[in-house]
């Protein structure tokens, strides 16, 4: 699926134009044992199984961001999915949580801000997932009818959101974390797209996203061209971390959230591992490096996690290095280390 769509227009047809472009892709993929979802757990889901705590998502997202649930009908028309399958694209982590599957983590993220430090803020990450995505990536160039505002958005399997940039010069990565009670909320890649979607700089974001319930821990990172920041998320509970530069793993940083940590002993010695690699690798690199500088550190192990031929385990299924003062997101999709970079750039308004 790797390629850039176009949507642009009301949240409807923004979603339409989405589905129209995958829909074959998409209906294979929900074909694939139920969005892969029958390849990762224990006990098989079926679609009927899950309508009740997919219309409890659904009703949470429609509160608090209706023009993301319009968005969901109109991927669903555009594609001819049910709306209950559409729902299922986005929910599918939250589906998955972490009491049934023996999560390894995923993720390390960095930033480093811009402004009166480098000119030049960065966001880069791995993405660390299971159940093989890295043939259903897309890149998702979303322009908004009445809004001068854009974003590119990277994407799995007609998700909305997952991380990006925007034209204001804000980019949001993340990590997860693993505690508390996953509930019906606002799914946090979601909450990414409506953040994109919405704030001008991390100082909005963070107003905006103090007002969220999230369905689940997480953590993000925000970069624009003055500040870092990781905000970790634990049910009601919501940390900020902030410095010239910020990284961030899968195991909380904040000593009163460390003390939820659900995290597993291996896959958190993974996470601390990965954590200083990555500190280590950024304390090196020059303040001006360029995009292929950040994918040589993304590339490297521990940052990179091998394939090992399990769909049930996380692997690097893709890198991002975000410019957001440049409006633009490079992307290895696969394993970065074998893979070229491709170059998204925001149109002009």
């Amino acid at each position: 699926m790797t390629g850039r769509l176009l949507l642009e227009g009301t949240a409807f047809e923004r979603g339409e134009q989405h589905g129209r472009s995958l829909a074959g892709e998409l209906r294979a993929f929900l074909d694939d044992g139920l969005a892969r979802l029958n390849h990762l757990t224990a006990t098989p889901l079926t679609l009927d199984g899950l309508r009740p705590r997919i219309d409890a998502y659904r009703a949470a997202v429609e509160a608090a961001a209706p023009d993301l649930a319009a968005e969901v009908e109109g991927l669903a028309a555009g594609a001819g999915l049910s709306p209950a399958e559409a729902w299922l694209l986005q929910l599918r982590r939250e589906i998955m949580g972490y009491q049934k599957v023996p999560t390894a983590g995923d993720c390390t993220t960095y930033a480093r801000a811009g402004g009166r430090y480098t000119g030049h803020p960065v966001l880069a990450q791995t993405v660390d997932l299971n159940g093989n995505l890295d043939d259903a990536i897309s890149v998702l160039d979303v322009a908004p009818a009445g809004s001068a505002r854009r974003s590119l958005v990277l994407s799995f399997a007609g998700l909305l959101g997952y991380l990006g940039l925007n034209s204001d010069g804000l980019a949001i990565g993340l990590n997860l974390v693993l505690g508390g009670d996953w509930r019906p909320g606002l799914p946090p890649y979601l909450a990414i797209r409506h953040l994109l979607d919405t704030a001008d700089s991390v100082t909005q974001a963070l107003e905006l996203l103090r007002g969220m319930r999230l369905a689940s821990s997480r953590s993000l990172t925000l970069c624009d061209r003055e500040r870092a920041v990781c905000v970790e998320v634990l049910g009601d509970e919501l940390r900020v971390r902030e410095g010239y530069q910020t990284a961030h793993t899968n195991h909380f940083l904040d000593p009163d959230l460390a003390r939820g940590d659900e995290l597993n002993v291996f896959a958190r010695n993974s996470s601390v591992r990965r954590l200083k690699e990555a500190e280590a690798g950024l304390a090196e690199l020059d303040p001006a490096a360029g995009p292929e500088e950040h994918f040589a550190l993304l590339s490297r192990p521990p940052v990179c996690v091998p394939d090992e031929g399990d769909i049930r385990r996380e692997r690097t299924v893709a890198a991002v290095v975000l410019l957001p003062g440049r409006g633009e997101l490079h992307l290895r999709p696969g394993d970065p280390s074998r893979s070229a970079t491709q170059v998204f750039g925001l149109r002009p308004t």
